[in-house]
């Protein structure tokens, strides 16, 4: 009976695993909908960005 539960408490050798895959899905979603949502304004930046190096 002891046997079983020490066995017990040892079988999630891949949960850590799973957790840090749907933690980097979870991060990934985000910064898609933060580029979408700012996109105006990145395209603002990033073109800011092109002319002042043009003028270099």
């Amino acid at each position: 009976m002891h046997a079983k539960a020490v066995t017990a408490g040892k079988n999630d050798t891949g949960q850590g695993t799973t957790e840090y895959a749907i933690l980097v899905g979870v991060l990934v979603v985000i910064a898609i909908v933060a580029i979408v949502a700012f996109r105006p304004k990145l395209q603002e930046l990033w073109n800011a960005i092109a002319e002042g190096m043009g003028q270099l």
